[in-house]
Formats: C-alpha cells, sequence, structure tokens
C-alpha cells in the first residue's frame, strides 16, 4: 500500500482511539461493518450496471424498492447516499436502519445464496458512541481507493497488523511472512478443499487464494474452477463470533465471493461430517488454551488421550485429512520432545503410520510482541500406510526481522532458503552433513531415540580444529617458565636484601 493509504488508516483508527475505543478488535469490527456496506454498493452498482447493458432487471438486488419496517427507503441505506447524510441524520439511519438491516434484513431480503460474512452479522454489534466519530470513520473510509482487490485486501491487512496483543485462548495473529512461507511449501492445487479449523481471521485461507491466483492464469476462467474457489475450496472454523466477522471479511475482500467461515468449538464437536474431507490444511492452532476436557470430542481422544490442546489439534488434522492430504502446523517445541504418553504416541503416529515430511524450527522471537515461545512447523502428509523414510530438518536463524518485541525488518532472511531447500529435500539435501542449517535423519534414528523430533537432539556443532604443540614440548617449555620464575624470584630476592 502507498503511505498515502497506511496514513488514512491511521486516520480512522486514531479517530476511533480518540473516540473512546481502544480494544483493536472492536475497532476493526465497526470499520468492518462500514465497509461490508461500502461492498454492498458497489456490487449493486455492478449489478444496475449489467441491467442497464442487457435490458433485464436487476438480479438479487441487495438494496430493493421499497422502505423498511420503520417507514426508511432501502435506497438511503446504500453507501452512495448515505455518506452524504448530515452527521445526526447519518447516524440515526446507521443505528436504526441500516445496521438491523446488515444483521436482519439482508438476510431475508437477499434472494440469491447468503454470503458467510451475512451470516455472521446475525450477533454484530454496533457500539460507535456518537455521530461525530461517525462521521468522521465515514469520511476517511470514502477517500480510500479500493477499486483493486490488491489494495482491499492489503488494507485490511494493514488493519489486522494492528493487533497489538495475543486474544484469548491462546490465540495470536501468524505473520504475514510465515503464513507465505507454508503456503508455498504445500502448494495448493485448484479443486483441492484447503482447512484452517483455528481459523481467527483467515490468514492462512487469504495467503492460499493468493497463491492460487499467483500460480494459475486460469483460475478463475474455468467456470468449474472459478465456482470451486469461490465456494467450496475454502473453509475455517472458530468460535468466536468476532473473529467470524473478521475472517470472512478479510475473505470477501481478497476476492473470495462466498468462503465457508463456521462456527464450531474444533475440539468439542465431533468430526463424523467432516472426517476425511480436506486435501490441505494449514494452522497455527491455540497452544495452552483453556479446554474444557469433558466435552473434547470423544473421536479425538481415541486418537490421544490428553489435554493438551496443541496435541489434541494434531490429532483432529489427521481426522479431516483425506488420505494423500497434506499439513503445515505451528507447534511448541514441547510436542517435538514432551515425555508424556500422549506427546510419544502423537510423534510415533505421525512417523510411523503417516508419512511426517518436515520439521522447521523457528526462532522463538517470531511471534514477539505477543509471545516469546519457541515453535516449529511440522508438515505431514496423511497415508494411514506409514511413508516417513528421513525427515527433513531446517534451522531457522532469521525469519528477516529481529527478534525483539520491536520486530524490526533486517536484510537477511533464512525463508528463501528454506523454499529452495525444501525443493532439494530428495536430492542434494540428502549430502548435506549434520552441521549445516538443513539435513535428513532416517526414519530409523527418529524411531532410536524415542521419536524425539527436537531438532537439537540431531545437529551437530562443528567443532574448529586448533593445532596444539605435542605433550613433551609443552612440558618443555613449563620447565623453561619454572626456571624464568625461579630466577625471577631470586633477583627479587637480592634486590630486596
Amino acid at each position: 500500500m502507498t503511505g498515502e493509504i497506511r496514513s488514512q488508516v491511521d486516520k480512522v483508527w486514531n479517530a476511533f482511539w480518540t473516540g473512546g475505543i481502544s480494544n483493536p478488535l472492536e475497532v476493526i469490527e465497526q470499520i468492518t461493518y462500514l465497509l461490508f456496506l461500502k461492498r454492498l454498493d458497489e456490487n449493486q452498482t455492478r449489478a444496475e450496471n449489467k441491467a442497464n447493458r442487457t435490458g433485464k432487471p436487476v438480479e438479487n438486488p441487495v438494496f430493493p424498492p421499497g422502505v423498511d419496517e420503520k417507514g426508511r427507503s432501502y435506497q438511503d441505506f446504500r453507501w452512495s447516499k448515505f455518506k452524504n447524510f448530515s452527521r445526526d441524520e447519518m447516524y440515526t439511519v446507521f443505528a436504526e436502519h441500516i445496521f438491523p438491516f446488515l444483521r436482519t434484513g439482508l438476510v431475508q431480503l437477499a434472494n440469491g445464496e447468503e454470503s458467510s460474512y451475512a451470516q455472521h452479522m446475525k450477533d454484530a454489534r454496533f457500539t460507535i458512541p456518537n455521530a461525530g466519530l461517525l462521521e468522521k470513520v465515514v469520511d476517511i473510509i470514502d477517500e480510500i481507493p479500493m477499486d483493486e482487490r490488491d489494495t482491499k485486501g492489503d488494507l485490511y491487512e494493514y488493519m489486522l497488523g494492528k493487533i497489538a496483543s495475543a486474544g484469548q485462548n491462546g490465540q495470536f495473529r501468524t505473520p504475514r511472512h510465515i503464513i507465505d512461507l507454508m503456503v508455498k511449501m504445500t502448494s495448493p492445487q485448484p479443486m483441492e478443499a484447503i482447512c484452517d479449523p483455528a481459523a481467527g481471521t483467515a490468514g492462512f485461507l487469504v495467503q492460499a487464494g493468493e497463491y492460487l491466483r499467483q500460480q494459475n492464469s486460469n483460475l478463475l476462467t474455468s467456470s468449474e474452477q472459478s465456482r470451486f474457489f469461490h465456494h467450496s475450496q475454502f473453509h475455517g472454523y472458530d468460535f468466536d463470533s468476532t473473529m467470524l466477522r473478521i475472517g470472512s471479511m478479510n475473505m470477501l475482500l481478497h476476492g473470495v465471493e462466498n468462503p465457508d467461515i463456521t462456527y464450531r468449538d474444533s475440539l468439542a464437536d465431533r468430526h463424523g461430517s467432516e472426517e476425511e474431507k480436506y486435501d490441505v490444511i494449514l494452522a497455527n492452532p491455540p497452544f495452552a488454551g483453556s479446554l474444557d476436557y469433558e466435552n473434547v470430542a470423544k473421536d479425538l481422544l481415541s486418537l490421544v488421550k490428553t489435554k493438551k490442546t496443541e496435541l489434541l489439534f494434531l490429532a483432529l488434522f489427521l481426522r479431516l485429512l483425506k488420505p494423500g492430504g497434506r499439513a503445515a502446523v505451528i507447534v511448541p517445541d514441547g510436542v517435538m520432545f514432551g515425555s508424556s504418553t500422549a506427546h510419544k504416541a502423537l510423534r510415533k503416529m505421525l512417523v510411523e503410520d503417516h508419512k511426517l515430511d518436515a520439521v522447521v524450527k523457528l526462532p522463538s522471537g517470531v511471534f514477539k510482541p505477543y509471545a516469546g515461545v519457541s515453535t516449529a512447523i511440522l508438515f505431514f502428509t496423511k497415508t494411514n500406510s506409514g511413508g516417513t523414510d528421513s525427515i527433513w530438518f531446517y534451522d531457522v536463524t532469521s525469519d528477516g526481522f529481529s527478534l525483539d518485541d520491536k520486530r524490526t525488518q533486517l536484510e537477511s532472511s533464512d525463508l528463501d532458503d528454506v523454499l529452495a531447500r525444501w525443493g532439494q529435500r530428495k536430492t542434494t539435501e540428502a549430502d548435506r552433513a549434520r552441521t549445516d542449517q538443513s539435513f535428513l535423519v532416517p526414519k530409523a534414528e527418529i524411531a532410536d531415540n524415542g521419536y524425539d523430533l527436537s531438532l537439537n537432539r540431531y545437529k551437530e556443532v562443528e567443532h574448529e580444529e586448533i593445532d596444539h604443540k605435542a605433550p613433551a614440548d609443552i612440558i618443555a617449555d613449563l620447565e623453561t617458565l619454572e626456571a624464568e620464575i625461579s630466577i625471577a624470584l631470586s633477583d627479587l630476592k637480592d634486590f630486596m636484601s
């Protein structure tokens, strides 16, 4: 984004802060309602232009003729008209007419397919406290050019980047460049169903969509692929209604019309209807999140009996993946070497029953300022029949940013090298020494070490060779030194006397 657009977003943000709304998620949520209204008006304008060209009626008008139950014209709800109202009228119309319309009337009035965002508006709350703040925010948003999908998406990502503290249940936002690496390494393809069962703001799904567009120039020209992309390719679960609205809007602004962003407690709900449904899973599930053990789905506990959310999520991913499906998952270091029965059983399951492809160790500052937890990315393929022959390890020492709370951008980064070496793991990587930044470890050695997957268990430190004197020469030197000290002490004694 240009500096001017960033400046406009900062103005919106500051307006909310000075207006008394300081929770970053609440700020984003309130902005999201206005962006959604603006988008609905743009969609209807396009539909009207099409109708004028074809001479046919407007298809599925969001803003139909007539008035709402309070007597206000639906045409007054359109951004192009609403933005020009006086301050007080604007606030009254939005609070008493537009917002109820977005919450409930929109679902009833749209004859076409209901978007996931419309579904999640049903329990939304409008919390902008006064007319002055609403007018200021509307004026600034209206000045931001949002004609291009990339601009809309980047704008929303920039806003999400302002979430500066960890959420509840262990949630925090995954850095965009880490998501990008994981997506590229899993390489999702057209017509593959992609899922994030801990979706949050839908960053993984958004980046998977961008990757698909970049890698497949005819993705949206094929009617079958286009419909699948907009309606069936992307699936995200969360049990936070605010996250569902934000995640759905993030997908919409990145050009995915109707993603499956669904309310679900991934660890509590049974997964019969979802079992073996997805080709790709990309996730950063909560670590050490709050867990009601009594409500954990029995089909997960049958795989791994534990209260650790990170282990239960890994069991869930194995349940959801199709045979041949692949996953990239961020886990805390404890998963790699934990000594509990559940830890060992889960690691053995990945290595022996499926195909564990790689362990990419991340530096401990990657998630600052949210958390300093040390993590790794696990890459695995569900096979139900083994297939692990050797596991590829990479020790990331720099992700391109400083590892303190400031996370200042640096000139060097290992991430491009990770991707390049990942592509060579079946060829030249096999020849690398354990002292290198990446190397392969045979499955048998992993098994012999109790399925320990911590990189330091297998990495070797390269020792610098130092030339040493022969022992006889060292003794001779010491004897010479002893004689010199003796003479010096004798001279000092004579001097003192």
